[in-house]
This record gives C-alpha cells, sequence and structure tokens, in this order.
C-alpha cells in the first residue's frame, strides 16, 4: 500500500481517480481549492462538490491553494506521500483566456510549488496530468513522441508544465509520468463544458450550436481516464514516459450533436464557423498506454453520452434545471 496526494482530487476526474486508489487499498490526501473559476454557479459547484464526496472515503480533504507555496508544503510535509498525482489546473483554454495571470500562477506557480514540496519531502513520483492541447493542430493517430505546437496560452502552460517535470527528474528530484487526456465528460461533470453543454441544451430543448462541422475531439469517458491514471500512477514500467490516455476514437462535433439530439430526442442543431482559438484535433494513438499500462477504455461514445444523459435524469439538481 503507497500514500498519494492528490491535487484536484475533488474535480470530475480527480474523484474518480481518488475513489481508484482507496479501491485498491492506497491511503489518499486530497488537496483542492474547489473554486468556481469565476465561471460555474456556486450553487451547482456545492452540489457537484457534495455528490463527489460521497464517493470518497479519506478525511485528509485540505482546501488549499496550491499557489500558496508555504501552505502546501505543510500538507506534504505532514503526510509524506510517495506519489503526487497532479490535477489541479485551469481546467481549460477558455478560463485560461479570461484570466491569462491566475491562469499562469495556478499552473506555472502552483506546479513549481508541488515540484518543490515534491523534491524537498522527497517524494517519489509526480503524475502530471497534461492535455492534448499541447499538440497543437493534430491529425488521427498522433503519438506521444510527435512535435508539440500549442495553440493558445492552455496548451502552452500544459506544455510548459511538462517540460518542468522533466527538468526536475533531470536533476535527480523525482520519476514523473506525464498523462496527455482528452475531451473528457461524464457523470458529475460542470454544465459549462461542450458535452455538458449540448446535453442539457437538447434537455431543455434548445439549440446546440456546433462550431465547425468538421471539427472532431476523442471523447473520452471519465471511468476510462481516471482507470489510465491510475495504471501510470501505480505501475513501475510507468517511470519517466509521457501517455495518452482518451478513447481513441475520433468523433466530430456535428456527429456528436446528432448523436446527444438523439438520445434525448429533443433539441435543434445549429452550425457555425470553427473557433479560432482553438486547435484541429483528431484522435491520439493509446499503443503506449496499452502495452505499458495494460489501458483498455470500455466505453464508446453513444454508451457514454447515454450513461451521462441517465445521470443527469436522475440528478435532483439537473433534473430541475434541465426544464
Amino acid at each position: 500500500m503507497s500514500k498519494f496526494l492528490v491535487t484536484g482530487g475533488m474535480g470530475l476526474i480527480g474523484h474518480n481517480v481518488v475513489q481508484r486508489l482507496e479501491a485498491k487499498e492506497h491511503e489518499v490526501v486530497i488537496v483542492d481549492i474547489m473554486t468556481n473559476y469565476g465561471i460555474i454557479p456556486q450553487a451547482e459547484l456545492e452540489y457537484l462538490l457534495d455528490e463527489r464526496s460521497k464517493n470518497i472515503k479519506t478525511q485528509h480533504i485540505y482546501r488549499t491553494d496550491i499557489s500558496d507555496g508555504e501552505a502546501f508544503d505543510r500538507v506534504v510535509e505532514n503526510h509524506r506521500p510517495d506519489v503526487i498525482i497532479h490535477m489541479a489546473s485551469f481546467p481549460r483554454q477558455k478560463v485560461v483566456n479570461a484570466n491569462p495571470a491566475w491562469g499562469a500562477r495556478v499552473m506555472m506557480e502552483g506546479l513549481i510549488n508541488v515540484c518543490e514540496s515534491a523534491k524537498t519531502h522527497q517524494v517519489e513520483r509526480v503524475v502530471y496530468i497534461s492535455s492534448s492541447m499541447v499538440y497543437g493542430d493534430f491529425e488521427d493517430q498522433v503519438l506521444e513522441d510527435a512535435p508539440c505546437r500549442p495553440i493558445g496560452q492552455y496548451g502552452i502552460m500544459k506544455l510548459a508544465g511538462e517540460d518542468l517535470v522533466k527538468d526536475y527528474h533531470r536533476r535527480g528530484c523525482f520519476d514523473y509520468a506525464i498523462i496527455r487526456p482528452s475531451a473528457v465528460y461524464g457523470p458529475l461533470d460542470v454544465e459549462d463544458r461542450v458535452v455538458a453543454k449540448f446535453m442539457l441544451t437538447a434537455m431543455r430543448g434548445g439549440v446546440l450550436r456546433v462550431n465547425g462541422v468538421s471539427e472532431t475531439l476523442d471523447f473520452t469517458y471519465v471511468d476510462d481516464a481516471a482507470d489510465g491514471i491510475v495504471a501510470a500512477a501505480t505501475r513501475i514500467m510507468s517511470a519517466n514516459k509521457t501517455f495518452n490516455i482518451t478513447k481513441s476514437h475520433p468523433v466530430s462535433l456535428l456527429e456528436a450533436a446528432e448523436m446527444i439530439v438523439k438520445i434525448v430526442g429533443r433539441g435543434t442543431i445549429e452550425t457555425r464557423d470553427k473557433d479560432a482559438d482553438f486547435p484541429s484535433r483528431g484522435a491520439l494513438c493509446i499503443d503506449r498506454a496499452r502495452t505499458i499500462l495494460g489501458f483498455d477504455p470500455k466505453i464508446d461514445v453513444e454508451q457514454g453520452f447515454e450513461n451521462y444523459y441517465k445521470w443527469l435524469n436522475d440528478s435532483v439538481y439537473w433534473s430541475k434545471k434541465a426544464v
């Protein structure tokens, strides 16, 4: 049994990672500022945090800002984790664009604080959650060793974070694993993401606005993403490697919208030009994760959308809001 510290452990992916680690009888400590980033309604955030907390056992939950190096270091010093899974971040490009200075404090200064504490307290491994956005524009089956040409500040800072983590390893501070997920969705997500927006808009009988009919995403169900992260965090062979953790199946935004309208039985679709702030993306190759981690994503997009729709219908909060 090992001790893990998970930053962002109350997030959509984070609490699923914690749940899986606990199921393997590992000890888990959570650090999460639990902020709404200025865009999520506070009532929605509180509902989601309450629901997510029902799935985890640990009592070691610290509402700590990783940008506060002294406060974060006290947590690491007190608990002495073997592994830090660093998931705390500004969640996506839109939020960074709205407040790049705050984004940089969390994504850059916060990461340095994590790495410095890991170095000081002899943490064995840091698992850094990056993003498929580091690749910039890419087509299907891109490999982890492909050139990275990020478009936008979110992707640029995620890639810089990868280099920072690697540099700490170069200096002999700790081992690492880097994870590049893509378009993660599923139950207990916030509304302000593409699948959730499409789904709730359809449930309200509204217009699903598709920015770029030919634009594709590698939609990944949250359970699969969490399984891949836990495998990378717990397997010896994952040390000092980078992994694409996705479904590895491209679906266009238009196809996703059409699928959701069919599942819900309501809603209409409006197509628009591509958003210039976002790269054109395909599916990532996950052969390395399959071989080294035994990663095997099981939920295809249609099944995942159906699961999410059922959860929204059964949710006390969303059954009232999706009207």
